[in-house]
């Protein structure tokens, strides 16, 4: 059975002090023995995090990357950076950095490649938005969206990888997939997978992400192809996102 995990990206908030409370809270939690816990802050902060859980058996991350090793490219930052900080993971095609900023599939794919060049292992998050899921064009997608990885980096990458599914109309707007809808996706995707190397699709992580909360946590995590959560704003609470962490050890 694959090992749940819970991802918490805090997007752009926080500050030394209420981070230093939520991570207490965190470290002095039982719940996080049976899953794999992980969390992805804002550059600043990622020293305050390696300072903190280091040794506590709760990973961090970043929100994004350069796909540039190193040179002008004022205001990036390279994934041996975050390496030096500690980091062992970081989110890669977030919907806010497609829709924002304009990272294309090709964009995303370079940014995947750059993060495990680094020692990383990439987040790779995907997903449609409300007119596509309108127009049934869910599948083709995600679809899209991991065969731009795919085509460049190969099955094989994967292994050391771990998709994120976030429909982007239901992230921040309270409206969340159905267990049932999460499943179609996760098992569509681990079945396309699977054309490509049957071991590697049965043991990458697939998450959910998107609106995660407390009360439908369980639910989303007992489906046979969600693997854990990305959980935005609950992961800011340290209360609601041990709630989450428990209900992925179910």
């Amino acid at each position: 059975m694959r090992r749940k995990l819970v991802a918490g990206n805090w997007k752009m908030h926080g500050n030394r002090a209420s981070n230093a409370a939520l991570l207490e809270a965190l470290k002095a939690s039982r719940a996080l023995d049976a899953v794999d816990v992980a969390l992805c802050a804002p550059y600043p902060y990622l020293g305050q995090l390696q300072d903190s859980l280091a040794g506590s058996g709760i990973a961090w991350g970043a929100q994004n990357l350069s796909q540039h090793a190193q040179g002008a490219y004022t205001g990036e930052v390279a994934g041996s950076m975050l390496a030096d900080f500690g980091c062992r993971y970081v989110i890669v095609g977030h919907s806010e950095r497609r829709a924002l900023y304009g990272d294309t599939d090709a964009v995303v794919a370079e940014k995947f490649i750059a993060a495990q060049k680094a020692g990383l292992t990439p987040i790779l998050c995907l997903g449609e938005t409300l007119a596509e899921r309108e127009a049934n064009l869910t599948l083709e997608v995600v679809s899209r969206q991991i065969g731009a990885v795919l085509h460049v980096t190969g099955m094989a990458a994967l292994a050391r990888a771990v998709i994120a599914y976030e429909p982007v109309w239901a992230i921040g707007t309270g409206r969340t997939a159905s267990s049932a809808q999460a499943q179609e996706v996760h098992g569509e995707l681990r079945k396309q997978l699977a054309d490509h190397d049957k071991r590697i699709a049965a043991e990458v992580r697939i998450l959910y992400g998107g609106s995660v909360k407390r009360d439908n946590a369980a639910e989303l995590f007992s489906m046979a192809d969600v693997d854990g959560g990305l959980i935005g704003g609950a992961s800011l609470v340290a209360e609601d996102f041990l709630a989450i962490v428990a209900a992925a050890a179910r």
